[in-house]
C-alpha cells in the first residue's frame, strides 16, 4: 500500500516537503492548494515539480482549494473555480508518469476535492441552507461539473475524490451520488474528520464503498473531537480502516499537520507491520 504526506506548514518550500518524504520512505506528497506556494500558476511550473519529484524519486497527487464552490450562484466565481479545476487537470495530466515511475500505475492519480455547504440564511426557528432550497439550480451545475471534469480529463488516467469532512449535507449526498456515476470520480474517507463527527458518514459512504480511491489517515478522538492527530494517540481502530483502504487498492495521504506528528505516524506504521 503506498503512504504519502500533505505539504506542512511549517515547511516553507516544496524541497523540504520533498527531503522529508525521501526521508520517511513515503511515495507521494498531495500539494495542497490552500497554501499560497501551490496555486494554479505555481503548480504549472511542472518541469521544476519533475525535476524534484525525480531528485527524491516521489510523485504527487493534487488537494483542490477547499473553497472551491462550483455551484455558486454568481456565475463568474462559479466560472474561476471551473477554471482552477481544468487548469488543475491539465497540471495532473503533465504529471503523471511520475506516478508511473514511483507510484502504481493501478491506482488514478488523484485530485481530492470538498463539498462547499454554501451559505444558510438563520430563521428564528431555523437555518435554511440555500442549495437545498434552490437544489435545482445546485443541481444543474454539478451535472455541468462532472461533463466538464470529463471532458477536461479525457482518456487520462485521473480521478477527482470527494472527501467527507464535518457531514455530508442530504443535498451534497445526492450530488456526489450523481458525480460517482461517472468514472472519473471517486471518494475519499478521512478517517478523522468521520471519527471527530460521530461517523455520521460512515453510512453514505459504505453505501459507496466501491468508489472509495483515497483515503486521509490520521487519528481522531470523539469527545472532545480532535482531529489530524498522530496515528496512536486517539481512538480510531486504525488497524481496520487500513485493511479496507488495502482492499479498496486506495493510496493513503498520513495528513498529520506536524513534522513530528508525521514521523510519529510513520514509525507507528512500521511499528504495526503497515510499512
Amino acid at each position: 500500500m503506498q503512504f504519502g504526506m500533505p505539504t506542512l506548514i511549517e515547511n516553507h518550500t516544496l524541497e523540504e516537503n520533498a527531503a522529508l518524504c525521501e526521508e520517511l520512505g513515503l511515495s507521494f506528497i498531495e500539494l495542497n492548494m490552500n497554501f499560497p506556494e501551490y496555486q494554479t500558476d505555481r503548480l504549472e511550473r511542472t518541469e521544476e515539480l519533475a525535476r524534484i519529484a525525480d531528485q527524491h524519486r516521489l510523485y504527487y497527487t493534487i488537494h483542490l482549494d477547499e473553497n472551491l464552490n462550483i455551484a455558486d450562484f454568481n456565475p463568474l466565481v462559479a466560472e474561476a473555480y471551473l477554471e482552477t479545476v481544468r487548469r488543475s487537470i491539465l497540471t495532473a495530466k503533465a504529471l503523471m508518469p511520475l506516478r508511473d515511475r514511483y507510484g502504481d500505475p493501478s491506482q488514478p492519480l488523484v485530485l481530492n476535492m470538498h463539498m462547499h455547504h454554501g451559505i444558510y440564511i438563520t430563521l428564528p426557528d431555523r437555518k435554511v441552507q440555500m442549495y437545498e432550497r434552490d437544489f435545482e439550480t445546485y443541481m444543474k451545475a454539478f451535472a455541468a461539473f462532472r461533463s466538464l471534469c470529463e471532458e477536461w480529463i479525457g482518456g487520462s488516467d485521473i480521478a477527482i475524490a470527494v472527501e467527507n469532512t464535518d457531514g455530508f449535507r442530504e443535498y451534497e449526498k445526492k450530488a456526489i451520488s450523481y458525480l460517482l456515476k461517472s468514472p472519473k470520480f471517486g471518494l475519499t474517507w478521512d478517517i478523522g474528520h468521520s471519527k471527530a463527527i460521530h461517523e455520521k458518514d460512515i453510512p453514505f459512504l459504505m453505501e459507496h464503498q466501491e468508489k472509495l480511491i483515497h483515503f486521509h489517515i490520521h487519528d481522531a478522538m470523539e469527545t472532545p473531537p480532535k482531529n489530524h492527530l498522530a496515528l496512536g494517540d486517539g481512538e480510531i481502530d486504525l488497524a481496520e480502516r487500513l485493511r479496507l483502504a488495502k482492499a479498496q487498492n486506495a493510496r493513503c495521504v498520513l495528513e498529520t499537520k506536524t513534522v513530528q506528528a508525521l514521523k510519529q505516524s510513520v514509525q507507528w506504521l512500521r511499528n504495526n507491520g503497515e510499512a
